[in-house]
């Protein structure tokens, strides 16, 4: 946990120093290296890495744009409301690999963003994450939140095949017994 929290002061640290600002919409993609730390018997990147990385490039892409002064600064914090993964091939030990980090689109009070891990131009593994905002016990509306953040005031609406994935997230809540 130690190593996600220096990770995680690198990359807001770095936003505000030393990388440049980046549009909220556009597509933004990382160079890692899969470490001896990041693997299952020190042979292929862990599941739970997967996540981990997934994790940094949304905190990158909030503290590159507007999205953190118009969120974190106003009370409102991140909250993933559900994420998927879909494995293709594993990623080996000290292989480099991309992620990239692709809008999808929002609805009320979601963002929903595809995660792309890449290696030589093919595809290892895609991850779906549904984002939003927190504040006073409740969700709060995304459309002024990423409006003022940058996005011009056009709503880009999801694909039914992604919201398809989280359509029953809350049922099975429901239905599952404490």
């Amino acid at each position: 946990m130690l190593y996600y929290w220096l990770h995680l002061i690198f990359v807001f640290i770095g936003s505000k120093l030393f990388w440049k600002k980046v549009d909220l919409a556009a597509n933004l993609s990382r160079t890692r290296r899969v470490s001896i730390l990041d693997c299952e018997a020190f042979r292929f990147m862990a599941n739970s890495k997967y996540f981990y990385y997934m994790d940094l490039i949304r905190f990158e892409i909030m503290f590159r744009t507007n999205l953190y002064k118009n969120s974190v600064n106003k009370g409102k914090f991140p909250v993933l409301g559900s994420q998927k993964i879909i494995y293709k091939k594993p990623l080996k030990r000290w292989t480099k690999f991309t992620i990239t980090l692709i809008l999808e689109g929002w609805d009320d009070n979601w963002v929903y963003h595809r995660q792309v891990f890449t290696r030589h131009d093919e595809i290892y593994a895609i991850g779906f994450t549904k984002v939003g905002f927190w504040k006073k016990n409740k969700i709060q509306p995304i459309r002024p939140i990423i409006f003022e953040s940058g996005i011009e005031p056009v709503d880009v609406p999801v694909s039914s095949e992604v919201l398809s994935m989280f359509d029953n997230d809350y049922n099975i809540l429901k239905r599952t017994k404490k």
